[in-house]
């Protein structure tokens, strides 16, 4: 029986109880808050990074990624404690440097098996794909299987997130201070949702209800495999759950899980947020 160890980083917002629990092995992203730098889930849970994110007059954060070094020390780790082969799982190409950091890594160690996974996406749904190769490595799928796989559902794997205000994107250069102006003044709420690696709009939408509405359409619009809530701190995220299993009956209450969005994104989108991170059944359409 051949050992599969799974490695993610801290973007994926996988709990970090669930992932020791497990057995994901998470390479943590750094934090910068002003001159103060973090490890994203280990010297600053999710739940602090929250604190200092909304505290008044606090900088606005950045991530970096971990170091190919960093990664390197994390797969030998793996293998000396008794696996054969590696897959890492990991936020898109297009929006982080993490991947090529455990690119580089996988080259370090020619004489190993590591299949690197660009999930094309970010938050839950790269913590998807965990979960699936999780369940596939206990299955005893070698890890050339597992990767084969998880590149097959790349294009099933969707999140979508209704913002509450525009402030964030302002705050990140993502908008200008007159687009959000302008936005906040018509009361407009976005649905942003990743594609191949980008951020897009999905909607825009006037009104929270019809947002939030929207967002319920757009979540449930093709048969689901799995899926994740999000939220930013928002105090509605368990009614929000309900209302997503009331619509989709055939989900197990169990597997939905309610998840808490890091670093990684929170910045760009804000507290007050809640969405989904969607693995689609293959071929529906």
């Amino acid at each position: 029986m051949s050992r599969v160890a799974i490695f993610t980083d801290s973007a994926s917002d996988l709990d970090a109880g669930e992932a020791a629990a497990i057995g994901i092995h998470v390479v943590p992203l750094l934090v910068n808050f002003g001159s103060e730098s973090f490890k994203a889930g280990i010297d600053l849970s999710t739940t602090q990074f929250w604190e200092r994110m909304t505290a008044p007059d606090a900088p606005f954060p950045t991530t970096a990624a971990s170091s190919p070094g960093e990664f390197k020390e994390a797969y030998e780790a793996a293998f000396a404690a008794g696996a054969d082969a590696i897959v890492s799982i990991h936020v898109a190409g297009t929006l982080s440097g993490t991947i090529k950091s455990a690119q580089i890594a996988r080259d370090m160690l020619p004489d190993r098996e590591i299949h690197i996974i660009d999930s094309m996406a970010v938050s839950m749904a790269e913590g998807l794909m965990c979960r699936m190769a999780v369940e596939m490595a206990e299955a005893d799928h070698s890890a050339a299987s597992i990767a084969e796989s998880l590149e097959a559902r790349v294009t099933d794997i969707r999140i979508f997130v209704v913002l509450e205000t525009l402030e964030y994107l302002k705050k990140g250069g993502r908008i200008s201070g007159a687009q959000a102006a302008i936005g906040s003044l018509l009361s407009v709420k976005p649905i942003i949702t990743v594609v191949d690696g980008v951020v897009e709009t999905a909607d825009r939408v006037r009104t929270r209800s019809k947002a939030r509405e929207r967002l319920l359409q757009l979540i449930t619009e093709r048969p689901i495999e799995r899926l994740s809530i999000l939220h930013t701190q928002a105090p509605d995220v368990d009614d929000f759950r309900a209302e997503v299993l009331r619509r989709v009956p055939d989900l197990d209450p169990a597997s939905v899980t309610v998840e808490l969005v890091g670093a990684s994104v929170g910045p760009h989108i804000g507290p007050g947020c809640v969405g989904a991170a969607i693995l689609y059944r293959p071929g529906a359409a």
